[in-house]
């Protein structure tokens, strides 16, 4: 076997990036007569719109039109699912930065100063901003949905000790590097091809068809590479791809639309704000009897992808813990804010952080270490299994054992101790540490995106081209799927090339979304490289005039008795023999099923297991804090790139950790994003990462499923380690009375608590 897999591989542009040779969308040359966009943006949450005086943008210089819904052809329907998303609000504006119009100009900056000339008139309506404010009115979006086990309500008051309470947690924004974007070619024969900055470019090619009334054959959509997405590339693009290949047709020229920071962050969807109440029962030693969960869930102007977002945080509502009574009740609110959208975890991440909160209470109720408490709770190790309230045991959970080697190697007991005896003598810098388990469910729970396929070609030369249906954001994914090959067929992993994912190469693609690329794609890619190799080894034994059976596939080397090949030469001998040096592969999740309606099923095919340890210090005199040591211990199964898959998990602890801590979404009462830009919206940068960062891949990790290579998900499940954080920054603040702190614990809120 070559030694392609378990070992830390470099990036495949990683050299490409450091130099800047890498291109993204905007990189592309432009082609003669490229058209530019620009938004006409709503500047008001929630009105009817009574006209649009486009009469000073069409005099201003280069401006070839304005494009509104009057000029669709087909649908004026963006929507992934439930068809409410407008490409252009027609009679009314439903959230403050809808597009209402696209200005079209010769350059970029002609675009941008006319849209700033358009005159809109409104009869503004009651708007609903706040989470708070939907809760009040009751604006719903959606039937409220429950997933239950046992009796909670009835065993709540048998239990001898109770607490009740509630936590709030903010949206985020994705802030990737690179904005959403778009460039537009027409064919000449009614057809485009579409340059996009999308994690879903089968989600594109159906939208941009929609809305130009074409058939998904005529719309061919290519990605290389995204400067980042995060989920914010999901379904947060077809807009503008949809907006520019309409020009684009319209006047059979080419059209390029790269949306600037502060109008990506007005008009795109953010990570869904919650408000989680509960009541729990439970005994004096932390063993919880019973548990009431309600979540609130804010989710925009429209569905967009909501009722998958606000299912997996109720999914993810038991995180790590056996809970023998457990009911969970989701209520999913209209706001005239901008629809919120997937972010990494996908609703999984504000689901546990709420379970969390639970475990910390019991324990100040007990007056236990809350890591007691957990292991009190844990979903027990195999042969044992325990059901989770919808209905799936949970057959292979190893946190038992990585939690009790993160406690020893971390040295949690001893830090705890050192801190509560610190806290009890420095009255101005407090401490704080929190260790905090993460049990993520890996599959799509819209079960039909659990395909994948791939198209791999041998070239005469034995050089290979794999192509598959997933999307490179810089998480690795094709670096990882040129192992596999290498792997699949034994050779150098100099031999492979990774290109772009086309729809007209890999049709019918599920989004690069729910930690499944490599999972899916993989297993796609390996199958063609499977076939591949049968090929080349019946032929090899027909021209060793022996059985396959007799064929030795080494490393580079094919033999058969008396004879030897190298790769290279078996493959150039196979092309003059007639012999089909292509192949493609497809992959189907096996083993998940779910009735929504029954609220029962097994939804995901494995879990993913880690767990950190946070510790911090808060200056109670201003807020200000620091987190200044993690121990991160994550299962990865078994690693197919260890480098790749420790960037994640560190990656997505900060990205966590800034969620909860730094990162603040405000709107004003009239509903306008007050935070749309970097001066105002704090994400994490270097100094806010810990001076002292171990995180480690948990050695002993194998994936119990038929996962490709025994590997598991790493895209997501790392990002709520960062809850750690901020329990420990709660932990900071406890006294006599539990906080029962909100999130995001920034400076200004802590001193409050304090």
């Amino acid at each position: 076997m070559t030694d392609s897999l378990d070992r830390s591989r470099a990036h495949e542009s990683a050299l490409s990036h450091v130099s800047g040779r890498a291109r993204y969308l905007d990189d592309e040359p432009e082609a003669v007569n490229t058209l530019h966009l620009a938004p006409i943006l709503s500047d008001v949450a929630h009105a009817e719109i009574l006209g649009c005086d486009y009469r000073q943008v069409l005099e201003c210089p280069g401006v070839v039109g304005v494009y509104d819904a009057s000029n669709l052809r087909g649908s004026n329907d963006v929507s992934p699912v439930a068809g409410d998303d407008r490409l252009f609000a027609d009679d009314s504006v439903e959230y403050e930065g809808q597009l209402i119009a696209v200005v079209v100009a010769s350059s970029r900056a002609q675009a941008l100063h006319a849209a700033s000339k358009a005159q809109v008139e409104y009869r503004e309506l009651p708007a609903i901003i706040t989470l708070e404010q939907a809760i009040a009115s009751a604006n719903l979006i959606q039937a409220p949905y429950q997933m239950a086990k046992g009796d909670a309500p009835g065993e709540l008051s048998k239990a001898p000790m109770q607490r009740s309470g509630s936590i709030t947690l903010g949206g985020q924004d994705h802030f990737y590097l690179e904005g959403q974007g778009a460039a537009v070619y027409p064919d000449g024969e009614g057809g485009v091809r579409v340059l996009s900055s999308t994690q879903h470019p089968t989600e594109i090619q159906h939208v941009v068809a929609r809305v130009l009334g074409l058939s998904q054959h005529q719309v061919d959509v290519q990605v290389r590479r995204l400067g980042g997405g995060f989920g914010g590339k999901e379904s947060q693009g077809n807009g503008v791809a949809a907006a520019s290949a309409l020009v684009a047709v319209d006047l059979n020229r080419p059209v390029k639309w790269v949306l600037d920071r502060d109008h990506d962050m007005r008009m795109t969807g953010k990570r869904h704000d919650f408000r989680i109440d509960y009541q729990v029962g439970f005994e004096p030693n932390g063993k919880i009897r019973a548990l009431c969960v309600t979540q609130h869930v804010r989710c925009g102007h429209s569905m967009d992808l909501s009722a998958a977002i606000a299912d997996r945080a109720m999914f993810h509502a038991d995180n790590a813990y056996a809970i023998e009574h457990l009911q969970v009740d989701s209520l999913r609110y209209k706001t005239h804010t901008v629809s919120a959208t997937a972010f990494r975890g996908f609703g999984g991440p504000q689901g546990m952080l709420g379970m969390e909160r639970v475990i910390e209470e019991v324990a100040h109720a007990c007056q236990l270490d809350p890591l007691a408490v957990r292991k009190a709770n844990f979903y027990p190790a195999p042969p044992r299994c325990q059901p989770t309230h919808y209905g799936m045991e949970v057959r292979d959970s190893v946190l038992e054992p990585l939690v009790d080697e993160l406690v020893e190697s971390s040295q949690y007991h001893a830090r705890r101790a050192a801190i509560e005896s610190h806290n009890r003598t420095d009255p101005i810098v407090r401490r704080g540490i929190s260790l905090t388990p993460v049990k993520f469910g890996i599959s799509f729970t819209t079960r039909h995106l659990n395909q994948a396929g791939a198209l791999v070609h041998i070239y005469e030369d034995g050089s290979i081209q794999v192509n598959h249906g997933g999307i490179e954001m810089g998480q690795g994914l094709y670096t990882k799927i040129a192992q596999i090959a290498a792997s699949e067929l034994d050779v150098g992993l100099q031999r492979i090339r990774v290109t772009q994912t086309q729809t007209d190469k890999v049709p019918n693609t599920s989004a690069t979304a729910a930690s499944s690329g490599t999972d899916m794609n993989g297993q796609a890619v390996a199958a063609a490289c499977q076939t591949l190799r049968t090929r080349l080894i019946e032929f090899a034994a027909q021209q060793g005039q022996c059985s396959v059976d007799e064929i030795r596939w080494g490393s580079e080397q094919i033999s058969a008795p008396g004879q030897q090949w190298s790769f290279a030469e078996l493959v150039h001998q196979a092309y003059f023999n007639r012999i089909s040096l292509s192949s493609t592969g497809f992959y189907a999740t096996p083993d998940i099923h779910w009735d929504r309606e029954q609220a029962t099923g097994r939804p995901f095919y494995y879990f993913a297991y880690g767990a950190a340890v946070t510790e911090v210090s808060v200056d109670t005199m201003t807020g200000e804090n620091q987190i200044q040591r993690v121990d991160i211990l994550h299962d990865c199964g078994r690693s197919i790139n260890p480098a790749i898959d420790l960037g994640q998990i560190e990656g997505g602890y900060v990205q966590g950790a800034g969620w909860l801590t730094l990162e603040e979404l405000v709107w004003n009462d009239q509903g306008r994003l007050m935070t749309h830009a970097p001066s105002t919206y704090k994400i994490p940068c270097a100094s806010d990462t810990p001076p002292d960062f171990r995180a480690q891949i948990w050695a002993a990790g194998e994936n119990r499923e038929l996962t490709i290579k025994r590997s598991k998900a790493v895209g997501e499940p790392p990002l709520m380690l960062g809850m750690s954080a901020f329990f420990a920054l709660e932990h900071a603040i406890t006294g006599d009375k539990y906080p029962q702190l909100d999130a995001p614990a920034t400076a200004e809120r802590l001193l409050m608590a304090l």
